[in-house]
């Protein structure tokens, strides 16, 4: 049983690590935006999760400034959380902007970003951080064994039926749920393609796959 996980994708600046739990969060749940209560903050990211969480904290947050470093939003987002963003007053859209500085010791005090578009930087006293720019998998030395999509995330089930990168599968019956390209090798979490990346699914999904082992062994 395959159960990696997946890594965040973060900015490359030097003293992000340090602040990571001191005002820089992976995830927008109640409680993050309790603390973030009447309070500007930022999400960086264009994608889905990004826009969800902005959505979300600008119920209890003062003002949500929203950082992606493309020029659009329809390249990433679906269409309704787009018209969601754009009609919400408590969301500021920075196109073409990225984090280029960090302050603070004990806790985030200050962002700095930058407008690609203009070249300009400028200092924000902000003192929470949603960095929601996507995660990759662990898989890296699974490449040539097993079938991934084209983000790395591990194929199983259903989602084997005509992928290119799977090898012919060699048992007469089809691939189980949660079973690789390998049969007999199953994924979980974060690391399996199509998974919802929520830790109480990953538990669900590893309580299924060992059932599912235990039914692959009875083959034998």
């Amino acid at each position: 049983m395959i159960a990696t996980g997946a890594q965040y994708n973060k900015p490359p600046i030097s003293n992000l690590q340090q602040l990571e739990g001191r005002g820089i969060y992976y995830g927008a749940t109640y409680m993050e935006s309790q603390l973030c209560e009447e309070q500007d903050l930022i999400v960086v990211g264009g994608g889905n999760s990004a826009g969800q969480a902005a959505v979300y904290l600008s119920q209890t947050a003062r003002k949500v400034h929203m950082l992606v470093r493309s020029g659009n939003l329809s390249d990433s987002m679906s269409r309704y959380l787009i018209q969601r963003i754009e009609e919400n007053p408590g969301i500021e859209l920075h196109l073409k902007t990225e984090i280029v500085g960090l302050e603070g010791d004990d806790q985030l005090e200050r962002v700095t970003w930058k407008d690609k578009a203009t070249g300009e930087t400028s200092i924000h006293d902000i003192r929470h951080l949603f960095i929601m720019a996507g995660a990759s998998p662990r898989t890296e030395w699974l490449k040539g064994c097993l079938a991934l999509d084209d983000r790395g995330f591990i194929l199983t089930g259903r989602d084997l039926n005509g992928a290119a990168a799977a090898p012919a599968w060699k048992l007469t019956r089809p691939p189980q749920m949660l079973e690789t390209s390998l049969p007999g090798i199953f994924a979980v979490g974060d690391a399996r393609s199509g998974s919802v990346k929520r830790v109480a699914s990953a538990v669900g999904e590893g309580a299924m796959a060992v059932h599912l082992v235990h039914r692959a062994l009875a083959e034998l």
